[in-house]
C-alpha cells in the first residue's frame, strides 16, 4: 500500500500545480496587476539597462582584445612579405646603421646617374649629408610616413638635403616621391 500512496504524491502534487498555474495565477494576476505593472515595468528597465552597460562593456573589451590580437598577427604577415620581397620595406622596425663610407664619400655611381643632384665642377656629385645636418630633428627614428608629412614646410636645399640622405642610405621610396613631388 505504500507504492499506491508514493505513485499519488507526485500526481497531487503535479495536478495542484497546474492548477496554480491554470486557475489561481490568472486570477491573482488579474487583481493584483495594476499594483504589479509599475514595479515590473521598473525592474524590466533596470534590468535592461545593466545589460546594455554590460554588453557596451563586452564590445569594447572584445574590440581591444580583437585588435591586440591582429596587430601581432599583422606584423608576422607585414615581415612574411617583406621577406619574400612581395613588400617593400620601406618602415623597418629598427633602422639599419648608416654605411660609414655613404657619409664620407660621393654618392654611388648608380646613383649619381639616377638623381637630380646637381653635379659640382669636378663632376662628382656632393657627399650625402649627414643625419644631424638633415632639417628634420630626429630623421632616422622617424617612419617614412612621419618624415612625409614635415617634407612640406622644408626650403628646396633642405629637400634636397633630404632626398640625398634618403636615396644613399634607406632609399624608401615614399619620402624620395614626396621630395620629387614638392621640387616639381
Amino acid at each position: 500500500m505504500t507504492d499506491d500512496h508514493d505513485e499519488r504524491e507526485p500526481l497531487d502534487e503535479l495536478v495542484a500545480a497546474a492548477v496554480d498555474l491554470f486557475v489561481y495565477a490568472p486570477i491573482g494576476l488579474f487583481f493584483e496587476a495594476p499594483n504589479l505593472l509599475p514595479k515590473l515595468a521598473e525592474q524590466g528597465r533596470v534590468h535592461a539597462n545593466n545589460a546594455r552597460l554590460f554588453g557596451q562593456f563586452a564590445v569594447r573589451h572584445g574590440e581591444a582584445e580583437v585588435r591586440r590580437r591582429l596587430e601581432g598577427v599583422e606584423a608576422q604577415a607585414t615581415g612574411l612579405l617583406k621577406m619574400f620581397g612581395l613588400v617593400a620595406d620601406d618602415e623597418p622596425a629598427t633602422p639599419p646603421p648608416p654605411p660609414a663610407a655613404a657619409t664620407d664619400g660621393p654618392a654611388p655611381a648608380a646613383d649619381v646617374g639616377a638623381s637630380s643632384a646637381p653635379v659640382a665642377g669636378n663632376g662628382h656629385a656632393p657627399p650625402s649629408p649627414l643625419v644631424d645636418e638633415l632639417a628634420i630633428p630626429g630623421y632616422d627614428s622617424l617612419s617614412a610616413s612621419q618624415v612625409v608629412t614635415r617634407l612640406e614646410g622644408l626650403s628646396a636645399d633642405e629637400l634636397e638635403a633630404v632626398r640625398a640622405y634618403e636615396s644613399t642610405h634607406r632609399g624608401r621610396k615614399t619620402i624620395l616621391n614626396k621630395v620629387a613631388q614638392l621640387q616639381a
